[in-house]
């Protein structure tokens, strides 16, 4: 198996580029199927309290302490010390001393509690016990906010991101800020794998639909936490590290994008 791509987190610490995501993964499966991603080679797991996987994925882990684990904040627990007290119970979940990487989920903006929020995540980092803070799902307007409040940028930011809803303008904020882009619905919710672009890329290439997109966002340098529940998923995915597109590959991908082809909530209205 090839070696893991590594990202560079404007903290100075390395995240894998590919990773198990275990949103819809029940609880009591997420022991049995973490187990199985760490044995065929993913070395980074992202669940949340939002997923009520959180104890299934620490006994899939198995005590070990060199994968690198995700997990995230939800919305019932916006505000500086509510998110604090909402980490704890995460940690007592995984049953860990620390995560690698923690997330506000959503930015809530109706609440008017993001700020907050982020600041507690930062005092988290501070204390060692979230080594790398971020966001997910949220805007440059967001992203721009907690800036001019805390000068702070997220290591990360984990959002809708696949071939059809590229999210360009976020992306280049990111690049601008050093903030590792993380895609989740990275293959558009199963809808493009039928795109007669993809098939055409995945046989001339060898791989499945699945590996081409996958594949096309590692070369654009963006993390991806594509999930899955059943072993070949699993493997199949993790081999997307072992496909190469072609230059044309690659802009044949980047002309499916839709900038209306957002398939989850919109950050600024959820």
């Amino acid at each position: 198996m090839p070696v893991m791509p590594i990202l560079t987190m404007n903290d100075g610490r390395a995240i894998p580029a590919l990773g198990f995501g275990t949103y819809l993964v029940p609880d009591v499966d997420a022991s049995r199927i973490t187990r199985e991603a760490i044995g065929i080679g993913y070395t980074l797991v992202d669940t949340a309290a939002y997923y009520g996987n959180e104890r299934g994925v620490a006994e899939g882990l198995d005590g070990r302490d060199d994968i690198f684990v995700t997990t995230k904040l939800w919305r019932d627990d916006m505000g500086y010390d509510p998110a604090l007290r909402a980490f704890d119970a995460s940690l007592a979940r995984l049953g860990r001393d620390h995560v690698d990487l923690y997330l506000i989920h959503w930015p809530m903006p109706a609440l008017g509690t993001y700020v907050d929020t982020w600041r507690a995540l930062v005092r988290l980092r501070e204390e060692g016990r979230a080594k790398s803070v971020g966001v997910s799902n949220f805007s440059p307007g967001h992203l721009r906010v907690l800036l001019d409040a805390t000068g702070i940028a997220p290591a990360v930011n984990q959002i809708e991101l696949h071939p059809g809803f590229q999210q360009r303008e976020l992306r280049a904020f990111h690049a601008a800020h050093g903030i590792v882009t993380q895609s989740w619905g990275p293959l558009g919710q199963g809808s493009l794998l039928g795109e007669p672009a993809i098939l055409r890329i995945a046989e001339a290439r060898g791989c499945t639909p699945a590996q081409a997109i996958l594949a096309w966002h590692l070369h654009h340098g963006l993390a991806v936490i594509p999930k899955a529940s059943a072993r070949d998923r699993l493997a199949d995915n993790l081999a997307a590290i072992k496909v190469t597109l072609a230059a044309e590959d690659i802009a044949a991908i980047d002309a499916l994008d839709d900038p209306a082809g957002r398939l989850g909530p919109d950050p600024d209205q959820f």
